[in-house]
Order: structure tokens, then sequence, then C-alpha cells
């Protein structure tokens, strides 16, 4: 943790001011105002402070957690599970892990993940390069002359993305606040598969911020218990994730699911309301998708009840609903402003929607490095001696952009070593995005983002299947046909 005077704040908006003051406070550290790992604090800091050397130093702090000494370096725990995971596979007759890992999912072969990310791999470099052209000249005509930097890209790209588009993102946090956002969320719901969510004051849980909805169908029985953790606090871990107390199944009289979220927002000053990034509410819809995944299930067998599903299609659900987030209809209705109440201006939606690809060479670098650099470590048939040093030489021959890092660097990369789930499979949310995609395009070819007939399509075939059939089955009942990564491209603006 990073802490501030008031004197080192140059160019900190207000709303990220009171949220490091609040994280300062609940640090013991009264009058100052803390850079913390949290990426709700850490991104919006990188992308607004116009102290350069601070924007290093958090920078440093926020891509070397996990190696830097002690108790909470990583370097051993990631080559004692390589080397583990290797053991493993050799024993269950695969040559690598990689192979044991996509078996049963719908890629199957490591050969058909790197179709998919070495293409796009390729024309999110360039256009990476091109962006950081136009990222130094601006830098230039500030003064700045030494080459970007990674702790540089994100404060020059807002710049830019002002003076290309008219854009402030922090022109949408004040009609990005949380209650509202979770309201779009439960209004998404309800248009899409009539749900309805009612919140249970009162009932304990394991932190008092955490929120307990109790979840009614269309015909007003019970469906489920939904559970939401939002804020970040010191003793809780970063990210945001979907999980189950209670999955839901038929099986000997069935049980209903209780599904929870949580979430790292910076919780605000006491008083004020919580403001959302852009991304930020992406993600409260993106792990609002997950747990609708496990409160529609609808099957016999435990075992493939919600998200239990190929690690490369239990991110449709999830992905999909971020789309809703921006249909106009739901913008209109709730993103209002925090303290006038009135809806988002008409101008600041046009130009939201217009900057929204705006980056992309910078954002499909930083996960596609981290999907290709899981996919390496993972298509040995030994574990890497050095694991850091394999990371360091992966990306040099891949050509990795030297102002730019993985999104996710090997001793913090949750996904791949906290567990099994995305161990050779990060590479999953950019396959499912290839799915979102054309799924979401079939709305769009209705005329109406919440087109009845397929909203049910949805709900049955993807939604509520669970892994009771083969992904590609369930896809293409929803929509006829498997899509193509063209839609995919398209959407994140790299064609």
């Amino acid at each position: 943790v990073l802490f501030l005077d008031e004197s080192e704040l140059a160019g900190v908006p207000d709303f990220l001011r009171a949220a490091m003051a609040e994280a300062a406070a609940s640090r013991e550290k009264p009058g100052k105002f803390a850079v913390t790992l949290s990426r709700s604090i850490v991104i919006p800091f990188l992308t607004s402070s116009s102290r350069r050397d601070l924007r290093e130093k958090a920078f440093h702090a926020f891509a070397r957690r996990g190696e830097n000494g002690g108790a909470t370096d990583n370097g051993e725990n990631v080559k004692k599970t390589l080397a583990l995971r290797a053991e493993k596979a050799r024993l269950l007759g695969y040559h690598t892990y990689a192979a044991l890992k996509l078996d049963d999912t719908m890629a199957k072969t490591s050969s058909a993940v790197l179709g998919l990310l070495e293409p796009v791999w390729e024309k999110a470099r360039g256009k990476a390069a091109a962006d950081r052209k136009e990222l130094q000249k601006l830098a230039e005509a500030e003064g700045q002359n030494e080459a970007i930097a990674p702790w540089d890209w994100r404060y020059y790209a807002e710049k830019l993305r002002a003076e290309k588009y008219d854009f402030d993102e922090a022109e949408l946090k004040p009609y990005l606040q949380l209650d509202r956002v979770i309201d779009a969320c439960f209004d998404v719901a309800g248009r899409l598969f009539g749900l309805a969510f009612e919140e249970k004051r009162g009932i304990a849980a394991w932190h008092p911020d955490v929120r307990v909805f109790e979840v009614a169908d269309a015909g007003g029985a019970h469906r489920a218990t939904f559970l939401a953790d939002y804020f970040a606090r010191p003793s809780k871990r970063s990210g945001a994730w979907m999980s189950s107390l209670e999955s839901g199944y038929k099986l000997g009289g069935g049980t209903r699911p209780l599904i929870y979220n949580v979430m790292n927002f910076a919780k605000p000053a006491k008083g004020e309301q919580a403001l959302l990034s852009l991304d930020e509410a992406r993600t409260l819809f993106h792990e609002f998708g997950h747990a609708l995944h496990g409160m529609l299930t609808d099957v016999t067998w435990p075992s493939v009840s919600g998200t239990s599903v190929a690690r490369d299609f239990v991110e449709l659900p999830s992905q999909l609903y971020e789309h809703w987030l921006t249909v106009p209809e739901i913008l209109q209705k709730h993103a209002r402003h925090a303290r006038t109440g009135e809806p988002m201006p008409k101008a600041l939606v046009e130009k939201m929607l217009a900057a929204r690809n705006f980056d992309a060479g910078f954002l499909t670098v930083e996960y596609t490095a981290s999907a290709l650099v899981d996919m390496a470590y993972h298509s040995r048939a030994d574990a890497p001696e050095e694991p850091l040093r394999f990371e360091a030489e992966t990306l040099r021959k891949m050509g990795m952009p030297d102002a730019i890092v993985m999104r996710h660097r090997t001793p913090h990369f949750l996904h791949v070593f906290s567990g099994d789930g995305y161990s050779a499979g990060y590479y999953s949310y950019m396959w499912s995005e290839v799915l979102d995609a054309d799924a979401f395009a079939a709305f769009e070819e209705t005329g109406n983002p919440f087109d009845p007939a397929l909203a049910e399509k949805l709900r049955k075939h993807i939604y509520a299947a669970g892994g009771s059939a083969d992904p590609e089955t369930l896809y293409t009942a929803f929509r006829g046909r498997m899509p193509s990564p063209e839609a995919m491209m398209e959407q994140r603006g790299l064609v």
C-alpha cells in the first residue's frame, strides 16, 4: 500500500480521493490517501495521476505482486504446481497437462486454442504499436520525452480518448451508481427470464456488507437465494467472482440454488454513494451473468448443475450478459446522475459507445499475452525450472510490446495457479467471446434486445441446461449454427 499526502494527488479526481481516503482510514492512517492494489483504486490512479514518479511506484507494486521475497512470494508455489501438473498428466496417460485439461472442452486441443489466439495476437500487437506512436506524440507535446512506459500508457491513453472523442471516463461515474447498476442487472433478468429480486434485510452473512436477495420466478415461486459482497476490505482477496453455497438440481427431491457474487469495489466514505467506472459496471454484469447461470439451472444431476460446464463454455452466460448494460433503454432507465437523478445525456451515451473500442490493442494484448503464457506453461512435457525466466522468454519470442504487461503475471495469476479452474484454460474468455458476440447478434437481428422467443431459447439451452449436453449441441440449439471469430474481432475493434 502506498500512503500519500494531499499534496501528492495532482490529477486525481474527487471520487478517487474519497475512495483512497476511506482505504487509508480502514488501515488506521486517517488523513492519508492509500493507493491499494485493488484494481478499483490502482487502475484509476494510474489513469489520472499526473505524478509520473508515483505512477511508476504504484505500477511496480501492482505488477510485481507475489514476487518480492518472503512469505508472500509465490515463486516456489508456481514451480511446484507446474511440476505436479506435469506429473499428473503423465500418470493419466497424457503428454502434457494442456492435453489433459483440453480433452473435454469445446476446443479439444492446444492447436485449436492457438488457432484462435495467434491471429488475434498479431492483429492486437499491430494495433497497439500504432496506438503507442500516438501516445508518444501526446507525451512529447507535454514535455515528456522518455519512451512510453507501462506506467504511462493508461495516463496518456485517457488523454488521447478525451482528445479523440471529447470523452472522459470520469464523466460516466456519476451515472453509474452501484445501487442503480444492481437494479439494472435485476431489470434485465426480469425482462429476459421473468425473475424478480427482493432484498431481505437483517439476515446475517459472513460480513455486514453482504446483501441477501430472494429470487422468484415468473410465477412468483421461490427460485433461488442470491448474496452479494461488493466492497473491498483489507481481509479480502482481490478480484471478482461467482460461486455457490448450494447448487440447484432435481435429484432426490431437489434443492434450490444459493448463489453469491463477490466484487472489490472501492467503498465510499460514510454517507456517500459508490460510483463505478464503466469497466466495473461491466464486471458487475459479468459476474451476475455467472450468477444467473447458477440460479436458472434446471437439471437432474448435481454434477452438471449451473456452471458445471466446459471451461471454454462457462464464460458465455457471463460475457453475453455484459451486452445488456449498454442497451439504450437500460441506460435511459438506470444510468441516472447520483445527485440530480437526471438520465445520462444522449450526447454522453453516444460518446461512450463511440469510444468503447478505444485502446483495443492494449486491452487485447494484455489479455492474450496472459492466455498464451498460460498455454506455454502447460503445453510442455515438463515444468520449467525457473517459471519467471520462462515467462520472460515466452513473451520475448511472442514480441510482447515493452510498454504493456500481461493482465495477470505469473506470481499473482490466480485464475491459473490458485486452483485448476482456468489452468490451460485462460483462453476460454476469448473462446466464449466468439460465442457471446454471435449470440447477442441474434438479438440484434430481431430488432429487440429482449425478444421473448429468443430469450426463452437462451434460458432453456444456455442458462438452464448446465452441463447436461455437449456445449456445441446446446449452442446450436439456441443459435441454429456455430459461430466464427469475425464477429468477436469486429466487436473488439480489431478489423
